[in-house]
């Protein structure tokens, strides 16, 4: 399913970070569940929170998708 890769890509890229899935959450004003959520693929995340993350992360949303 699409939102599991993206739940995995997301949660590979957050660990290069070295933030735990709490501190990440924080950083980016997301709720630490809904959060974990979306890594494990649970969630249709909108293209805003998408977009959310991928600025945590330093990086594009089209970086954000390399390889999946």
């Amino acid at each position: 399913m699409i939102t599991e890769k993206i739940g995995k890509r997301i949660r590979e890229l957050r660990k290069e970070t070295g933030l735990s899935q709490e501190k990440f959450a924080a950083k980016i004003g997301m709720d630490r569940t809904y959060y974990a959520s979306v890594e494990l693929g649970r969630r249709n995340i909108s293209i805003i929170n998408l977009e959310k993350i991928a600025q945590g992360l330093g990086m594009s949303l089209a970086d954000m998708f390399l390889g999946i």
